[in-house]
């Protein structure tokens, strides 16, 4: 697990090559505000060697935050993430290693029967019921997020992870009503919280694309303000002195500011945008679709009068540059096919991000 020691030790080595503000607090330590993830790409051995090379030199050049999913290109993205941790210099102690569980993952290629192939790996005499499953995919119980926690620290080759988020729950509400869903994220959480206790993860938080940025008039609407009671109703049944959940992951760039413009959760009876919400609890966020999946990577992606206010050499600098400024955020995350776009993504945090009150200034 990363130390606070050893994540500091990394800061050194490579502060002095970034901005002043690269570097944040996360858990016992700190981590780099530009993170790599995981999720594009194909099931196949060609992706699998560019992210061993990108997640190398990612490890060598100052990042140490590396993101990935139970299901992430069939469980691949694990098992690579692994490799790099395992072939790197820098040791596992220095790195932040987060990964999720909620969809059910393939074992290294998509089965030609993917329903037939989750019943007769997760059904039949295995960790889920029937009624488990949203979607034929995806399930919150706690048992088989046992067993996706088990295996996911198998496939990373760790001892344990740092922050193990609960991957999109807003895909039970197509199969049970809201209250029933925060029922689930409380067991879950409790789950999660006896495992923090036995060492087997860090931290905890939800990984979310829909929940948390729609207003709660929206069907796929969950409150941070119900999911941290819950956090606290599971530390509290587990006998643990403070809850673990200090994580939220949500989409969030230019094109996609709706964590910040909606607000869309109750906080001691204000109602404010999930990174407002993030801020006032001392939440970490971590931004995904940093880059609009590719699309914040050219000359006018950004609208201008956005642009002139950022520091970076290109669009893609910038548009992190965007993420990194909004607050609670701690790090943007990117994905990293390809080594010489994480050299660019990586170089956007030798400039500093824009001050809060520049940020807010985008939005008046």
């Amino acid at each position: 697990m990363a130390t606070a020691d050893d994540t500091w030790r990394f800061r050194d080595r490579f502060g002095e090559e970034f901005g002043r503000t690269y570097f944040r607090r996360f858990g016992p330590g700190v981590v780099s505000s530009v993170g790599v993830g995981t999720y594009l790409g194909d099931p196949t051995d060609d992706d699998d060697d560019r992210y061993r090379e990108s997640l190398e030199t990612a490890l060598g050049t100052g990042v140490n935050l590396l993101d990935t999913a139970s299901n992430y290109r069939a469980g691949r993205s694990e098992r690579v993430v692994g490799d790099a941790l395992a072939d790197s210099d820098t040791p596992r102690e220095a790195v932040v290693v987060a990964t999720k569980g909620g969809f059910v993952p393939f074992d290294g290629e998509r089965p030609d029967d993917p329903a037939a192939y989750v019943r007769r790996e997760f059904v039949d005499d295995g960790p889920l019921a029937p009624g488990d499953l949203a979607r034929g995919s995806h399930a919150l119980t706690p048992a088989f997020l046992a067993d996706q926690l088990d295996r996911s620290v198998s496939r990373l080759g760790v001892d344990r992870v740092d922050c193990y988020y609960l991957h999109n729950p807003e895909t039970q509400l197509a199969v049970r009503d809201r209250a029933a869903v925060y029922d689930q994220i409380e067991a879950a959480f409790e789950l999660l919280e006896r495992r923090r206790a036995a060492g087997d993860l860090g931290r905890y938080g939800v990984a979310t694309w829909d929940a948390l940025r729609v207003p709660p008039s929206a069907e796929a609407h969950l409150d941070l303000g119900e999911i941290l009671t819950r956090a606290r109703a599971a530390a509290d049944t587990v006998g643990a002195d403070d809850h673990g959940f200090a994580a939220v992951q949500l989409p969030f760039n230019v094109r996609m500011a709706d964590a910040f413009t909606v607000a869309a959760h109750d906080h001691d009876g204000d109602r404010v945008s999930a990174l407002e919400f993030a801020h006032r609890e001392g939440l970490s966020v971590f931004t995904s679709a940093s880059l609009a999946q590719g699309e914040l990577t050219t000359e006018g992606s950004t609208p201008p009068a956005v642009d002139a206010r950022l520091e970076g050499d290109t669009p893609a600098q910038r548009a992190l540059n965007f993420a990194r400024s909004a607050p609670a955020v701690t790090a943007a995350l990117v994905g990293a096919r390809r080594v010489d776009h994480l050299r660019e993504n990586v170089a956007a945090g030798t400039f500093d991000p824009m001050g809060a009150g520049q940020f807010d200034e985008v939005f008046e």
